[in-house]
């Protein structure tokens, strides 16, 4: 590859990169915004968050084009390929992000569309901060090629996950005290439910940013093995 064309292909993925950035900042402020929905019952955010997925998913499908055209016009070296396919996980994982997010919003829409006043004391603004603490580290470390700040976010997840199964303990509590809550109580178990899933979702990315930096798929192994190989 001449210098020129080496220049361009370093522009190309430079461009990719930045990318994903802004499709990650659009898929946190999706998250954000469909909380901030639920909590205030503000059902024009709710709707502008429903809305707003398809350019979630329009992103995601010109970053997979941009992706399979640097693979077909470049021949990329190892390394080089190694980032453009951690790249096309990374979009699908923003992409199921956004999906999240777009199941809070209209779940969210349903609670406070219905009349019911037997709704759960529960608040799930701690879980949801912590997931898009998660999103935001793992992105940071994606931008930066940062293995170590990669493997705190795997660590962070087990919080949330214990953090999830305090919240379910809790639901079930308040509808066997209380039948009144169940309809409401399901509905906030499917928004703690995607509020968890989109902490597995920043957790894989965190987990393809060591695979891009070290070569190494550290998917299905433990967390201690992510934390070696981040630090080696």
């Amino acid at each position: 590859m001449n210098e020129h064309t080496s220049k361009k292909f370093d522009a190309e993925l430079e461009d990719i990169r930045t990318r994903v950035l802004q499709m990650g900042g659009m898929v946190e402020l999706q998250i954000v915004k469909a909380m901030e929905g639920l909590s205030d019952g503000d059902l024009q955010l709710i709707e502008q968050v429903i809305n707003n997925d398809n350019r979630v998913n329009l992103l995601e499908v010109e970053l997979d084009e941009a992706c399979n055209q640097v693979i077909a016009k470049r021949q990329p070296t190892a390394v080089d390929l190694r980032m453009v396919s951690t790249v096309q996980k990374t979009i699908t994982d923003l992409e199921r992000i956004g999906d999240e997010a777009k199941k809070i919003a209209k779940t969210a829409r349903q609670i406070h569309s219905s009349a019911s006043n037997a709704m759960p004391q529960l608040r799930l603004g701690h879980i949801a901060d912590a997931v898009v603490d998660m999103l935001r580290n793992a992105l940071d470390a994606y931008a930066r090629l940062d293995t170590v700040s990669a493997a705190q976010v795997v660590r962070q997840d087990k919080d949330v996950d214990a953090e999830f199964k305090g919240i379910m303990r809790q639901l079930i509590t308040y509808m066997m005290e209380d039948p009144r809550t169940i309809s409401h109580a399901i509905e906030l178990m499917f928004i703690a439910k995607a509020v968890e899933r989109i902490g597995d979702h920043a957790k894989n990315i965190a987990e393809y940013v060591v695979y891009m930096v070290k070569g190494r798929d550290v998917r299905h192994t433990s967390l201690e093995e992510i934390e070696r190989e981040a630090t080696r």
